[in-house]
């Protein structure tokens, strides 16, 4: 790629500085507020689904600021130092502040699409189910639309049901229970940068290919085949949407995917200035 021209070495360039900084001090302030005052900033600042009420616009933006636990923030904020001054020393400033953002927003636009294939369908079978409520359409509702880790109380209603059919009591907890589980599902929140640093390591297994990345600082392994390998597992587990399994991994690699996109474009149209 040979319209890459290197901007200097920094260990620490400006803009990956002030990720860090930004990131730390977010998540500092959202654990004060919290333990303090008990306002969590999750509510405000994480990506909710569009159908929720929960959402806002912003929060494209601010949840790639926000972060679950120490161990979220570490271990994105290290992958970001780690391929992010590196991409930003090459790229220079402005270049790695446009693919830091378009990544991030990237990644949230293919996992808001994911949520979208599996709430909406979701919204529609319980919509169906409470305008017919019965013993049998709740027993093929629970079995095909109900997610695993939520399926056992369902599936204690359908036998609790099926053996009391007259039930009044148990109809009206099966329509309590189907629309908390509407609700559930569209106010789960997202947060992390994971999508925009996952952006970053695509960069750097293309445009540094063969620079070797030590697995647990110990096992070797060429950036290109780290790239592929992990991406393949993103891909893998998202498929498999396993539901004990928090990671938005559909966000992963839409991250990867506008990270590949964008470098193809810059490419093609040979870095032209703005």
């Amino acid at each position: 790629m040979n319209n890459f021209r290197p901007q200097g070495f920094s260990l620490l360039p400006s803009v990956v500085k002030n990720l860090l900084i930004i990131n730390g001090l977010v998540f500092l302030t959202t654990y004060v507020l919290q333990n303090t005052i008990g306002i969590d900033l999750t509510k405000y600042f994480a990506l909710y689904f569009p159908g929720s009420n929960s959402f806002k616009p912003h929060q494209l933006i601010t949840h790639l600021f926000m972060h679950g636990n120490f161990f979220h923030l570490f271990s994105n904020m290290l992958a970001l130092w780690m391929f992010g001054a590196t991409l930003e020393n090459f790229w220079g400033a402005k270049r790695f502040f446009i693919f830091y953002f378009v990544t991030g927003l990237g990644a949230a636009f293919l996992h808001t699409a994911i949520q979208y294939a599996e709430i909406i369908p979701l919204q529609n079978a319980i919509s169906d189910y409470l305008s017919n409520p019965s013993p049998a359409s709740f027993e093929a509702f629970t079995f095909q639309h109900v997610p695993n880790n939520f399926k056992p109380v369902f599936v204690q209603l359908v036998d609790d049901w099926n053996a009391n059919p007259n039930s009044i009591a148990i109809k009206d907890n099966t329509i309590t229970i189907a629309k908390e589980l509407a609700n559930i599902r569209i106010n789960v929140p997202t947060v992390g940068a994971s999508g925009a640093v996952f952006g970053l390591l695509l960069a750097f297994g293309m445009l540094f290919p063969n620079t070797l990345i030590y697995i647990y600082f110990f096992f070797p392994l060429k950036a290109k085949y780290f790239v592929a390998l992990y991406g393949a597992f993103e891909l893998y587990s998202g498929i498999q949407n396993n539901p004990s399994d928090n990671v938005a991994h559909f966000a992963h690699l839409g991250g990867m995917l506008f990270g590949y996109l964008l470098i193809k474009y810059w490419q093609k149209n040979q870095f032209r200035q703005y």
